[in-house]
């Protein structure tokens, strides 16, 4: 443990000394001033320090810069302010160390110096400075494992909001999304959307190219759809084996359309190979959009129902297609 002695008076500073090292402290550094002090406490350059110190008894009564202003420098600045430092005083009346105490120093020795008096102290501000120490390290890693918790939380929260394999939202997610903006546009008669899509044939695509390559073609699918959205609000949902769900609040029926269209546009450019299918070389998909000014009384299943069954008669109508209706 490192103490820093400040004092201008060499005998004093012989006598700290010798008492401290008969009672086994030997890490001691030395300044006649508060200025010497600085340099060692790299006060104004870290580099230059001579540091950490543990501890530091300094002199009150210093030429150019007294004890009390250095113990104000020191406590200001954010590296040092936690070093406890004791006032070694020949000043002992209460209003004089009262200045000392709300400048930050923890304790005084009275000149002249008692040994006794010194080491216990001493032991008791070391004592209290290692148990801060220990209190400080205690709390660095309670807020490192609280990090950690959170950050674990917030991926079980994703985790537990996101469809594990194609990482868009699940089913859950959407339920929770969709009617939170069902309410918004039905309090403020604004239209919302919903596109309902299907990938074309996918039970044929799986049979004959494998679940593995079906995983993948499922994520490609996802993230081109995920991708095609630009608005915030806008959000794809995974709503069961092959089938998506696109929420579009504040779009009338003519702007899901174009967005349908553009879904449709990029899931062709992924050229996902499908020979075996009975619309095109390639995945496609096929889509219902449903738009609705929600009233008062108005059902959220509705606009889903709605688009679902638009989406069986796109289906019906041969696949790779995109039908539409107003709820």
């Amino acid at each position: 443990m490192g103490i820093l002695i400040v004092d201008d008076s060499p005998h004093v500073i012989t006598q700290l000394k010798f008492f401290l090292n008969s009672s086994g402290y030997q890490n001691l550094s030395f300044a006649e001033s508060a200025g010497k002090a600085f340099e060692q406490l790299g006060l104004d350059n870290p580099e230059q320090t001579n540091g950490p110190f543990d501890l530091i008894l300094m002199d009150i009564m210093m030429p150019e810069i007294d004890g009390i202003e250095a113990c104000r420098q020191i406590k200001k600045n954010e590296r040092l302010k936690d070093i406890p430092i004791i006032m070694v005083t020949g000043k002992t009346d209460a209003e004089y160390l009262q200045i000392a105490f709300s400048e930050g120093a923890v304790d005084y020795i009275a000149k002249p110096i008692n040994k006794m008096e010194l080491l216990a102290r001493v032991r008791s501000v070391l004592r209290l400075r290692h148990e801060m120490d220990r209190r400080k390290a205690r709390e660095r890693e309670l807020l490192e494992v609280t990090g950690q918790l959170e950050a674990a939380n917030q991926m079980l929260l994703r985790l537990s909001f996101n469809d594990a394999l194609t990482d868009v939202a699940n089913r859950r997610s959407f339920d929770k999304m969709y009617y939170k903006e069902w309410g918004r546009v039905q309090r403020y008669s604004r239209p919302i959307s919903l596109i309902m899509l299907d990938i074309d044939f996918f039970k044929i695509y799986n049979d004959s190219h494998g679940h593995l390559q079906g995983d993948e073609c499922l994520k490609q699918v996802a993230k081109a759809l995920r991708d095609t959205l630009k608005r915030p609000g806008d959000f794809v949902a995974r709503y069961g084996g092959e089938e998506f769900v696109v929420v579009l609040p504040d779009t009338e029926i003519e702007g899901a359309i174009q967005i349908a269209e553009n879904l449709k546009t990029n899931i062709s450019e992924l050229k996902i190979e499908f020979k075996e299918s009975e619309v095109s070389e390639y995945v496609t998909i096929s889509m219902g959009v449903a738009s609705i000014v929600p009233k008062q009384d108005s059902s959220p299943d509705a606009l889903i129902n709605a688009a679902d069954k638009v989406l069986y008669q796109a289906k019906r109508a041969g696949r790779n297609r995109i039908e539409s209706v107003r709820a």
